[in-house]
């Protein structure tokens, strides 16, 4: 199994919309683990580690988000860390 970490921060109306926990939640269903954290700018942390496929398939989604988001743009980096036990919101 090809495992990768990738992170995105996420603009436009992704805060007050249960963006992070949405994610959380698609997140656990594809065995990913990472955090979804709001940033003090409005935009959206996300920390994605886990089968490579899983991730880009997570990584798709953020672009639509749970309904009331509206998405502007998403940066995406491939990072090298240690991954994460769980999936945590902040």
């Amino acid at each position: 199994m090809d495992k990768c970490c990738a992170k995105a921060l996420v603009t436009g109306k992704v805060q007050g919309v249960w963006y992070r926990r949405a994610t959380q939640e698609q997140a656990l269903r594809a065995r990913i683990t990472g955090h979804a954290i709001n940033l003090p700018d409005g935009r959206v942390e996300v920390l994605m580690c886990g089968e490579r496929e899983a991730v880009k398939r997570l990584a798709e989604w953020l672009w639509k988000g749970p309904e009331g988001a509206r998405v502007t743009h998403v940066e995406f980096e491939v990072i090298e860390t240690h991954a994460p036990d769980e999936f945590h919101v902040g």
